[in-house]
């Protein structure tokens, strides 16, 4: 593996200081680093417990007159954004790579994750939020509407793996709901979320109903959640409990999108080149640093050694650099906490037993925080990374002879985010996906068929998390129902005309037997 060039252009000095005074900040600073090279790459402000109830407390004053407007100015701004995001994709991409170093490919994921979900949402919101009829207890006399409230604050908490994608997808439905939020992306990546809301500001987005905080959870996690009407999480499954904890003492909604160990299947008709190529797409895209990356696969022994040696070849040759370009497959990890788990997984694993098949090391000649594609074999039990989620460019392979045994591998784990199956017939892969406890499955493909699917919830099961983002639950969550029933005064609930309760009571028996004759409920 040869690294490309260096990253040969730095980040606008005068694009940070502007987007920067967006955070709610008493004056405290922290440097962050860019992960290619190690060197600092910006100095942002840092929020302090008062800061964090400033922020809601602006987000609320400012939330009533949001939610009054018509729904259908409230989506403008956003309609824009899918455009103005793919014109200015150049600007966006290297703030991204810069502060994660990712490969050019897999940060423009992230840009079209934005622009086609922001899009979805901007398009169907009107259409979500309309008041509903719904059948009442009795046809005609009973009217019943479905209306959706806001619910007024929402606190958002997003991570560092994919700030650009998993900060604005999940803000903007809670937007679009009529709701403002109060958000905390991580510090280190905070840069792509603070130009997004400072381009959407500039399409017309009133900037208060996005505040931005920063810091350390343990000055600033308290009071974020203390004022929120609910909360939108995603990170690891400890920080998810303890998240679920505090909104469930306050009796606020939450929805959390936490860990996996994701099983890949290839079964014993599948294209072998074909799943190769996709394996290394779903294990290595953003060195693994991906919540629905694959990190376990199992392949028919049929086909075990011939899918092996492919998939091994394409991962040796993968190419890794801090290039600014198109040509680097994968980039680096973002922080040496990450690098060092990394590496303790895989040593680990090696010291009980396991081969090393490709990779297997850190890459400091290439950049301070790169790690090989790793493939690994013969893991077992006593291995931490057996079970553990990994995070990193860390997969281990492992042979099985029939369906039964490859599901019941997939399922052997307290998670359940994402799978995937590789089959040359699709129906019979579909079928072995519904036996998969997994909030998404793909058929022939690794995990964006089924992420980018918009119209589809998206989410996790078991220990994977709580709730759905995309489809109409990622809008809908944001939102309170409320029931607005009305009933004609010619028919009620107690007796009329002078009836006797016994005769009224045998009068409604009878409708409601007529009723069900009749399909009328």
């Amino acid at each position: 593996m040869a690294a490309t060039l260096g990253a040969t252009r730095t980040l606008d000095p005068g694009m940070i200081e502007r987007v920067v005074r967006q955070v709610t900040s008493s004056g405290k600073t922290q440097e962050i680093t860019a992960p290619f090279t190690g060197e600092p790459l910006a100095e942002l402000p840092v929020s302090t417990a008062d800061d964090v109830r400033a922020a809601h407390a602006a987000a609320r004053e400012a939330q009533r007159a949001w939610a009054a407007l018509p729904v259908r100015e409230r989506v403008r701004p956003f309609l824009r954004l899918h455009d103005a995001l793919l014109d200015r994709r150049e600007e966006i991409l290297d703030v991204v790579q810069w502060e994660t170093g990712k490969a050019r490919r897999h940060a423009f994921e992230e840009v079209l994750d934005v622009a086609g979900c922001t899009l979805y949402y901007a398009r169907r919101a009107p259409g979500l939020l309309e008041p509903r009829r719904r059948s009442g207890i009795f046809p005609l006399a009973t009217r019943v509407v479905e209306t959706r409230h806001p619910k007024g604050v929402v606190a958002l908490i997003s991570p560092w793996n994919y700030p650009l994608s998993l900060g604005v997808t999940d803000v903007v439905p809670a937007l679009l709901a009529g709701n403002a939020v109060v958000h905390k992306p991580d510090t280190q990546t905070a840069l792509s979320t603070l130009w997004t809301i400072d381009l959407l500001a500039a399409l017309g987005m009133p900037r208060e109903i996005w505040q931005v905080v920063l810091g350390d959870p343990a000055e600033v996690g308290d009071p974020l959640l203390d004022d929120a009407d609910y909360v939108a999480f995603t990170g690891s499954t400890r920080g998810g409990r303890k998240i679920a904890e505090e909104a469930a003492k306050r009796l606020i909604g939450c929805s959390l999108e936490l860990g996996g160990k994701n099983p890949m299947i290839v079964l014993d008709d599948a294209d072998l080149d074909m799943a190769a190529q996709g394996a290394l797409r779903a294990c290595f895209t953003n060195a693994g640093q991906l919540c629905i990356s694959i990190e376990r696969l199992y392949v028919h022994e049929a086909v075990h050694d011939a899918f092996t040696e492919k998939f091994v070849k394409q991962a040796r040759n993968m190419r890794l650099g801090s290039g600014l370009d198109w040509n680097v497959q994968m980039g680096s990890l973002t922080s040496r906490r990450q690098l060092d788990a990394v590496s303790a997984h895989v040593d680990d694993a090696v010291a009980k037993g396991a081969r090393v098949l490709a990779g297997g090391k850190a890459r400091p000649d290439v950049g301070p925080l790169f790690y090989e594609p790793t493939v690994l074999a013969d893991v077992d039990e006593t291995m931490d990374l057996c079970r553990e989620e990994t995070f990193g460019p860390v997969v281990s392979i492992y042979r099985f002879a029939t369906e039964d045994e490859a599901v019941e591998k997939a399922n052997d784990t307290v998670y359940g985010l994402n799978a995937s199956v590789w089959t040359g017939d699709v129906a019979r892969g579909r079928a072995l996906a519904a036996r998969i406890k997994a909030g998404t499955v793909n058929v022939n493909e690794g995990y964006g068929s089924a992420y980018a699917s918009y119209d589809a919830p998206m989410g996790g099961m078991k220990s994977s998390g709580l709730g759905r983002r995309h489809g109409a639950e990622g809008l809908l969550k944001y939102t309170e129902a409320q029931n607005i029933a009305s009933q004609a005064s010619w028919l009620g609930f107690e007796p009329v005309l002078g009836m006797t309760y016994d005769k009224y009571a045998d009068t409604l028996a009878g409708l409601l037997k007529t009723m069900k004759k009749l399909h009328l409920k």
